[in-house]
């Protein structure tokens, strides 16, 4: 998934060159895209199983940066966790959209009455996953940030702990130790049973896989 390990001082330029894009350097945007290019595109290509719709996406990642360079808050996490949680949802946002145009075409023949119940289910799943997916934000929000880094490396970007310890620069065993200590807080704070849920799926396969 990751083509190259990415090494401790990374981290420190990649906070550069997003100093350098708040100071308003262009070159500085070109930059970030280099750095980040292969497994940004990896990930939005994971998400939307189109190169073209990837493509799109990472456009509008970088130019979301270059617009918005403040977004980017060091406190809580690095340069590489906040832009591949970007990549990611503008990636289920392009989902969303494409599944949405695809249902309204499928259904421009259909007669209202047909409609009207599967149309109240869509509103009522979509509300669902954006409760859900709130809560889980909200939840990440209460973490240290060692352990939220690691969490949306993981969650949003489907990294491996080796990989996640590789696009941060820390040891193996602290990316183990973070996940587990902050699935422990998420399962607390969303009242959800040891191991639980999508998120505790997902960690689950992880540690399997360590």
């Amino acid at each position: 998934m990751i083509s190259t390990a990415r090494r401790p001082d990374d981290a420190a330029g990649d906070a550069d060159v997003v100093r350098r894009i708040r100071a308003g350097d262009r070159s500085a945007v070109d930059d970030l895209y280099e750095r980040f290019r292969r497994p940004a595109f990896a990930l939005a290509r994971r998400i939307l199983g189109d190169d073209a719709l990837a493509e799109d996406v990472l456009q509008e990642v970088f130019l979301s940066v270059w617009r918005d360079p403040a977004a980017f808050d060091r406190g809580r996490g690095s340069v590489a966790s906040w832009l591949l949680a970007v990549v990611h949802h503008k990636a289920v946002d392009a989902v969303r959209r494409e599944e949405s145009q695809r249902r309204r075409q499928a259904q421009a023949g259909d007669e209202l009455v047909l409609d009207a119940p599967t149309a109240t289910r869509d509103v009522e799943e979509e509300a669902w996953s954006r409760m859900v997916a709130e809560q889980v934000r909200s939840a990440m929000g209460l973490l240290p940030a060692g352990q939220r880094e690691a969490l949306t490396l993981a969650y949003y970007g489907g990294y491996t702990q080796r990989e996640v310890a590789a696009l941060t620069g820390t040891p193996l065993g602290t990316v183990k130790t973070r996940m587990l200590a902050g699935m422990r807080r998420l399962r607390q704070e969303l009242g959800g049973p040891p191991g639980g849920g999508a998120l505790g799926d997902a960690v689950t396969v992880e540690e399997s896989q360590a």
